[in-house]
C-alpha cells in the first residue's frame, strides 16, 4: 500500500517554493518507495490556503505549481483566491485555521508541519503540533535558538522532530552528530565554517582583495542578504553554532556565546543606511583587515570565519588556521565542519560541500520528511 504523510508547509519563500517543487517533481520516485506526499497547506506570513476537505483531499500539483509562481513574483497567497475545491483564510483567522488543522490531523493520519520560514512566529504553532503528536520538519533556525523552555519542548519526542537543514543546508551534519552521540563516543570539539558568504569573504580576502571589495562582489553575486550586515554580524553563524551545542546537551543561550562581529556598532543598521555602509563605512574596515590577513599569513595561517564549541564554551568569529588544513584549504561558498570526539581525536570527521541555496536546503528538508515515514501509519 501506498504510505501518505499529510504535509503542512509554513513559509513560502525561497526555500519553500523549492521544497514545493522537489516534491512535485520526485513523484515518480517517491512512488517507487511506497510514499506519497499530501501537500494540505501552504501559508505565508499573511494566510493560509488548504483544500475544502483535508481528511481527503489535498493541493495538487497544478496547484502547487500556481502557488510557486505566485509567491516567485513576491505576492502574497491571497492573490490566489478561491480556485477548484480550495480556500484561502486571512489573517488572524489563518493561525486558529492551522492550529485546527493540526488538531484534526495529528488526531487522525498524522501530520508532518515544516517550518521553512525565517520567523519567530512560528513557535507557537510548533508547540501545538508537538503536543498533538505532529511531527516537526524544521529549516528555520529560530524555534531551535529560542529560550530552553521552547527547545525543550520542540524536542521532547525526539524521532517525532528532524532539523538537518538548520545547519549547513543539505549536508548531513546533524545526522552524523547524532549517530555520534548515540553510539556513545563523547564530542568535546566543533570547529565550523558555517556561512557561505563569510566562507567566500574570507576566501577572497585571501587573495589580498580588501573587504570593501570583496562584499560588494559577494552582494552582487547574490550571495548576501539585501543588507550584508546580516551576514557579517555573524548570527546567523551563532545561531548554528547553539543548535550544535544544544545537540550535545549543553544549557546555552544566545547571550553566552561570544559573537565577533565584522563590523562596529556605530556601523550598525539602526545607526546607517546600508548605501552608507557599502559606499563610506566598510571601506574604513579594510586596513585593520588587511593587517590581520598579512599576520595570519606571516604564521603560516589563513583567515576563516568559525563557530567553536568546545567545553562550555560557544565562540564565533575571526580565527588563524593552518593552510594546510581542512579549514585552510576551504575555498568560495562552501560549508565545512571538523568535529572531534574519542573516535576522531586526532584526524577529525569532516563534513563539507554546499551548505547554502535555496534548492540545497529544499532537499535537505525533504529528504527529512521522508525520513519520518515509518512514524506514519
Amino acid at each position: 500500500m501506498m504510505k501518505k504523510i499529510p504535509v503542512l508547509l509554513m513559509g513560502c519563500g525561497g526555500v519553500g517554493r523549492y521544497l514545493l517543487q522537489h516534491i512535485v517533481s520526485c513523484r515518480s520516485l517517491h512512488a517507487k518507495m511506497g510514499v506519497r506526499l499530501r501537500v494540505v497547506g501552504v501559508s505565508d506570513s499573511k494566510s493560509l490556503v488548504v483544500p475544502i476537505d483535508v481528511l481527503k483531499e489535498e493541493l495538487n500539483d497544478e496547484y502547487l505549481s500556481e502557488v510557486c509562481r505566485v509567491k516567485s513574483t513576491g505576492s502574497p497567497l491571497t492573490t490566489l483566491g478561491g480556485l477548484g475545491g480550495y480556500r484561502v483564510v486571512n489573517d488572524p483567522e489563518s493561525r486558529s485555521e492551522t492550529k485546527a488543522l493540526e488538531e484534526l490531523l495529528g488526531k487522525s493520519t498524522g501530520l508532518a508541519v515544516v517550518d521553512c520560514s525565517a520567523s519567530m512566529e512560528t513557535i507557537e504553532l510548533l508547540l501545538k503540533a508537538v503536543d498533538l503528536g505532529c511531527c516537526v520538519v524544521l529549516a528555520n533556525k529560530k524555534p531551535l535558538t529560542s529560550t530552553m523552555e521552547h527547545y525543550d519542548k520542540l524536542v521532547l519526542h525526539l524521532r517525532r522532530i528532524r532539523h538537518e537543514s538548520t545547519v549547513g543546508a543539505g549536508l548531513p551534519v546533524i545526522a552524523s552528530l547524532n549517530r555520534i552521540i548515540s553510539s556513545g563516543d563523547p564530542v568535546h570539539r566543533i570547529v565550523g565554517s558555517l556561512s557561505g558568504t563569510l566562507g567566500y569573504v574570507m576566501s577572497e580576502l585571501e587573495d589580498g582583495k580588501p573587504l570593501s571589495q570583496v562584499v560588494q562582489a559577494a552582494k552582487t553575486l547574490g550571495y548576501t542578504e539585501p543588507d550584508p550586515r546580516d551576514d557579517l554580524s555573524g548570527m546567523d553563524v551563532a545561531r548554528k553554532a547553539l543548535i550544535l551545542a544544544r545537540l550535545l546537551g549543553k544549557r546555552l543561550i544566545m547571550d553566552s556565546i561570544k559573537i565577533e562581529s565584522l563590523y562596529p556598532e556605530a556601523m550598525g543598521p539602526g545607526l546607517m543606511s546600508v548605501e552608507d555602509f557599502l559606499q563610506n563605512g566598510i571601506v574604513k574596515l579594510d586596513e585593520n583587515i588587511e593587517g590581520r590577513v598579512k599576520r595570519a599569513s606571516s604564521n603560516g595561517c589563513v583567515l576563516r570565519y568559525v563557530c567553536v564549541i568546545e567545553g562550555s564554551s560557544v565562540q564565533v568569529g575571526i580565527r588563524e588556521v593552518p593552510k594546510d588544513s581542512p579549514l585552510g584549504r576551504l575555498r568560495g561558498s562552501d560549508n565545512i565542519v571538523e568535529i572531534y570526539s574519542r573516535c576522531y581525536e586526532k584526524q577529525p570527521l569532516v563534513i563539507q560541500g554546499a551548505g547554502a541555496g535555496n534548492d540545497t536546503t529544499a532537499a535537505g528538508v525533504l529528504a527529512d520528511i521522508i525520513d519520518l515515514q515509518d512514524l506514519f501509519p
